[in-house]
């Protein structure tokens, strides 16, 4: 597994984590949002009016309603990048990445609209008597681009799991875990078997259940947050200040928090923005699809209002949990992560003003004095015998407290470090570190009026946002499948779907994570070229919609 973590690495370092690619996708949304006027802006509250019902026309096709589309989409984007991705969003690039997701969402709100309309208006009827659309269909049968059309297929069905089904179920299962003790093989086998009796039901079932989580899910998720941050209001405008100061310079090393330059906070801005409201990636057209409309702009409308509930909303509030209550630089008691953890060359110190540059040019991989330790480093009942001439690093900081087990026993004897990697994998590991993700997240809103039963909130919430996620993600991967190989692909994707929902909740957290990052780029790629492509289309399919008198 470590050498698949590697590759994934090495993939994202040319795909999401590439420097072209937040200027890509930030720039997409920049170009249409001039080109069509603004019209997050102009058309927001004319996209509430349809989700309401005003525009409804009897006999109009499709599967489902607007705001049960909307609701299916939704609940494929609110998940555990609301909950977990700000939280490692921050984690890596500081207060500054928040900002970045502000800016992925805003402009993003037009790239939905523009991915949604076009979609919308070349969907088919699939062989299974549902309504089935997405890039892939504009790709085919506007741009006569099939080639194109099968690689974003393809790439979507891998999304379903990279994005849809593995990391939903692994913080599910971490937070069950960390809050009830429960056995995540227990969560794991449980939600299998419930998302199963889901999605065999196909889109209509799926959409009277997530219509029916989202709304409350939102609401729990939303009295949680605000409990924290105004429990902590004295740092709620401390806690802003630094988001906008440290948007185009970085931020400052603080407390375990090593620091980050802009460029990377930048980079995990725009990418946790992706994840979190998938503007761009091609996902939520395949859900809006089914909507019963007759007119493609009215759909796109709908889909606006996605990034402004999933991240200016949602991901906002929990950014300002993570940095009202401070935990974001405190070091907390974790069990360390294998892919997390290295061994550096030397003795340094968080509180070496010094030490904080050459650390953080070693984890990214750039030029520096740190180099890996390669040695044995001894260990006497669970506790390190001596710390000269090494650093152990675990999720980004100086590691403290460490303690060495087999099992529940403390372990004695020596350990072999080569290229800064532990060489035994029996050896559990626990110590003082910062933490990331859904952890982060469970610790900071334990810092409000509820106290420790906050962590109740995030448990629940992300059980509920993460399983509605990987029932909308499952029928995108459906639809993926239908266009490729025909309905009879339906029943065996459905199946390898739900047994790979259990793999993952028994999987490392970062391995999961690092294959979302490149299995959302490999569907955003082509996606952003074909909108690109459909430009003067797209501004002419909204105009004529505006000709329609009913519609003013």
């Amino acid at each position: 597994m470590e050498l698949f973590n590697q590759w994934l690495l090495a993939l994202d370092s040319v795909l999401g984590s590439a420097g072209y690619f937040p200027w890509l996708l930030l720039g997409v949304g920049f170009f249409f949002t001039l080109y069509l006027g603004f019209p997050q802006l102009r058309y927001f509250g004319h996209a509430i009016k349809i989700v309401r019902g005003k525009y409804d026309k009897p006999g109009d096709p499709g599967d489902t309603s607007h705001f049960q589309a909307l609701a299916t989409a939704l609940s494929g984007t609110v998940g555990t990048g609301n909950i977990g991705g700000v939280a490692l969003a921050i984690y890596l690039g500081g207060p500054a990445a928040l900002f970045w997701m502000w800016m992925t969402a805003f402009l993003g709100m037009t790239t939905k609209f523009v991915e949604v309309t076009l979609s919308h208006k070349y969907r088919i009827k699939a062989g299974d008597g549902f309504y089935a659309g997405g890039p892939m269909f504009y790709m085919e049968r506007r741009l006569n681009m099939k080639w194109l059309a099968v690689i974003f297929a393809i790439a979507t069905v891998l999304s379903s799991f990279g994005t849809g089904s593995l990391p939903q179920v692994n913080s599910i299962a971490q937070a069950m875990h960390d809050t009830f003790g429960l056995s995540k093989m227990l969560t794991g086998g449980v939600l299998a078997i419930l998302l199963g009796l889901v999605i065999i039901g196909g889109i209509k079932r799926i959409a009277k259940v997530t219509s029916t989580i989202v709304p409350i899910m939102a609401t729990l998720y939303v009295i949680g947050a605000l409990a924290v941050i105004l429990y902590n209001y004295q740092n709620i405008l401390p806690s802003l200040a630094m988001v906008f100061s440290d948007a185009f310079s970085g931020s400052a090393a603080v407390g375990g928090f090593l620091g980050a330059s802009f460029a990377y906070a930048f980079n995990r801005g725009v990418n946790r923005g992706l994840f979190s409201n998938e503007a761009g990636q091609g996902s939520a057209p395949i859900a809006h699809a089914a909507a019963r409309a007759d007119e493609p702009v009215s759909e796109g409308m709908v889909s606006l209002l996605e990034p402004f509930i999933d991240t200016l909303v949602i991901c906002t509030l929990t950014g300002l949990v993570i940095l009202s209550s401070g935990v974001w630089t405190e070091k907390h008691v974790n069990r360390f992560e294998r892919a997390d953890l290295y061994v550096v060359a030397g003795n340094y110190s968080d509180q070496n003003p010094q030490h904080a540059p050459e650390l953080l040019a070693f984890l990214n991989g750039t030029e520096g004095s740190a180099a890996p330790f390669n040695g044995v480093i001894d260990v006497n009942d669970g506790r390190l015998a001596n710390t000269e001439g090494y650093t152990i690093i675990h999720a980004r900081s100086i590691a403290e407290d460490l303690k060495f087990q087999v099992g529940s026993d403390p372990f004695s004897g020596s350990l072999t470090v080569t290229n800064g990697r532990f060489d035994n994998p029996d050896i559990d590991i626990w110590g003082k570190s910062l933490v990331h993700s859904v952890a982060l997240t469970n610790i900071a809103f334990q810092r409000g009026f509820f106290g420790e039963y906050g962590s109740y909130i995030v448990t629940l919430g992300i059980l509920l946002f993460a399983f509605s996620t990987a029932i909308a993600w499952s029928y995108y991967g459906d639809r993926s499948m239908i266009y490729l190989f025909g309905p009879r692909a339906i029943m065996p994707y459905r199946l390898v779907y739900v047994l790979a929902f259990f793999w993952a909740a028994i999987e490392d957290t970062t391995i999961i994570w690092n294959l979302s990052l490149v299995t959302i780029v490999l569907m955003t790629l082509p996606n952003l070229f074909g909108i690109s492509m459909l430009a003067p289309e797209m501004k002419r399919t909204v105009k004529e919609y505006w000709k329609d008198p009913e519609h003013k």
